[in-house]
This record gives C-alpha cells, sequence and structure tokens, in this order.
C-alpha cells in the first residue's frame, strides 16, 4: 500500500496549480515598503497560509526599502508603472496571468497597470482603499511620514498642477481638485490620463474590461483620503467640496469612457466595505472578503 501514499505525494508536488491558485502581485501605499513586516510582509504571509504554494511578488520601487519609501513620493508614477510593467513582463512565473491587490495609492498604480500593460494578464484587480477619483486633502498620514504630509499639503494646496509639482510629487499626480476641474483636466499628468479626461484611448477601456473582477475596498471610518468615497469611484461634485457623487453618478460612467457601466451590468464591479479606518481589517474579514478572488 505504500504506493497510494507515494501517488498523493507526486499529487501534491508535481500538481501545484492545484492548490497554489494564480500568482499575486502586491503593490504598497504612500510611506510604505514592499516589505515592512507589519503590513505588505504581514499581508504576504496571511495569504500563504491560506493559499500554500502560492507565489506571491511584493513590488519594491528602487534598490532598497529605503529607496522604495522615497519612491512612493516622489518618483513620477508613470515612470513607476513603466518599471512595473517591465518587470511583470520579464517574470516567468506571471506569464500565464496574475491577481494583483493594490494598497491605497498602490491600487490606482496597478489599474495603471491594467490599462496599459495587459502583457501578462491581469486576472482580478483588488483595490484596497484606492483612490480612484484622486483626493482633495490628507486628513493625516501614517506614522514616521507625517512631516513630509504636512509639506504635501501645503504644496499641493498651492501648486499642485505646476510642471515641476507634477512631475516630481506622487501624490499631486493623483490630486483632484474639483473647485478647478479643467485646471486638473489639462495638467495632470497620471490620474486625468488613465480615468480619460482628455481623450478616450480604446485601449485603456479595452484592457480594464478584460479583468474578470474589480474589486474596489472603502474603509467607512476612513479619516486619511478626502473623500472617502473616491475609494469606490465616486468624488466631490465639480465647482464644490462639500456635496460627493456616487461612481454611477458620474461622467465617467455614465458615458462609460472606462467601460465601468460595462462591467458593472456584467457583475464584474464588486463594491465591499470595511468598517474601520484607512487599510484597518481583521485577518478575518480579510480572509471571508478577499480570499476568494485569490484562489
Amino acid at each position: 500500500m505504500a504506493w497510494i501514499g507515494l501517488l498523493l505525494l507526486l499529487a501534491t508536488v508535481a500538481l501545484p496549480g492545484l492548490r497554489a491558485g494564480p500568482p499575486l502581485v502586491l503593490w504598497h501605499g504612500m510611506g510604505d515598503s514592499c516589505c515592512n513586516p507589519f503590513s505588505m510582509g504581514a499581508i504576504k504571509k496571511m495569504v500563504e497560509t491560506k493559499v500554500p504554494g502560492i507565489y506571491v511578488l511584493s513590488l519594491e520601487i528602487g534598490n532598497s526599502v529605503t529607496e522604495d519609501v522615497e519612491n512612493s513620493f516622489f518618483l513620477n508614477v508613470n515612470k513607476q508603472v513603466d518599471q512595473v510593467c517591465a518587470q511583470l513582463a520579464k517574470d516567468p512565473n506571471l506569464q500565464s496571468g496574475y491577481n494583483a491587490m493594490g494598497f491605497s495609492q498602490g491600487g490606482q498604480f496597478l489599474r495603471a497597470v491594467a490599462q496599459r500593460c495587459p502583457s501578462p494578464p491581469m486576472l482580478n484587480l483588488i483595490s484596497i482603499g484606492g483612490q480612484h477619483q484622486g483626493v482633495y486633502g490628507f486628513p493625516h498620514c501614517p506614522g514616521e511620514s507625517s512631516h513630509i504630509c504636512d509639506w504635501l499639503r501645503k504644496t499641493l494646496n498651492s501648486a499642485a498642477y505646476t510642471k515641476l509639482i507634477q512631475e516630481h510629487v506622487v501624490q499631486a499626480e493623483y490630486w483632484h481638485d474639483p473647485l478647478s476641474e479643467e485646471l486638473y483636466r489639462n495638467n495632470s499628468i497620471f490620474l486625468a490620463d488613465i480615468n480619460q479626461e482628455r481623450h478616450i484611448n480604446e485601449s485603456y477601456k479595452k484592457n480594464l474590461m478584460a479583468l474578470k473582477k474589480f474589486v474596489l475596498v472603502k474603509f467607512l471610518k476612513d479619516s486619511m483620503v478626502d473623500p472617502p468615497v473616491t475609494e469606490w469611484f465616486g468624488f466631490y461634485k465639480p465647482g464644490q467640496a462639500t456635496e460627493t457623487a456616487s461612481l454611477q453618478e458620474s461622467a465617467l460612467y455614465i458615458e462609460d469612457r472606462l467601460g465601468l457601466k460595462a462591467m458593472d451590468k456584467a457583475g464584474q464591479l464588486v463594491f465591499l466595505s470595511s468598517d474601520g479606518d484607512h487599510l484597518q481589517f481583521t485577518e478575518e474579514w480579510f480572509y471571508t472578503n478577499i480570499l476568494p478572488y485569490l484562489q
């Protein structure tokens, strides 16, 4: 009967795809890094525990953890996306497709990857607290980055759409001023592009619609993102910064510039929420709500 045990062992070793599922790519948020044991490192371990054998790539933007953190503030987002697309294209583990999970600004950065770089194919995109219609404020910032955020607030309020700031301050590239919509549309070098604000790039729409699921997570007590509804693709109504509108009420949806309306109707959009502050959730919530899209 020893051969039965041998067959079971061979099935486990030779056919890892039966248990591992698609690879997973992670992109961290502002002021974080690929390998922080209390954030991305913990997420990686949580996934690996529940999906044995899965290949998880936590993106490091730069040549060190320190550079990775600095680049989350100061490296042009378009350059970051180009670097990531090149890295994914060269990774032999991803060529049959992968799932992607972005945290905070990593959510919209991975959406740019989905829209601009269809090979290798992204299967599911999970945006956890991503700011897909941008932000119009940073009420508070994480941990040791608070001094940088104080500077960011002052800079973005006065000069967000100048060429120098757009090219060198990451958060300026998804700064969305509802009081100056035309200025935003004409000068935003990242968000206005991926949201089809100036012209329609049909490949962006086609590539995003190729996702199986686009999962959007909003934090119901978010005190960091302004406005929190941007995590579900909503934003302030134009011309003021008090009243918000949902994705379904936006021109982006009504005109279907990105295919989001079609995706919504087809059940490809998934709207989830967590009853906590920005990026605050329990392991139980993660396993219940996110894990099904990774297997």
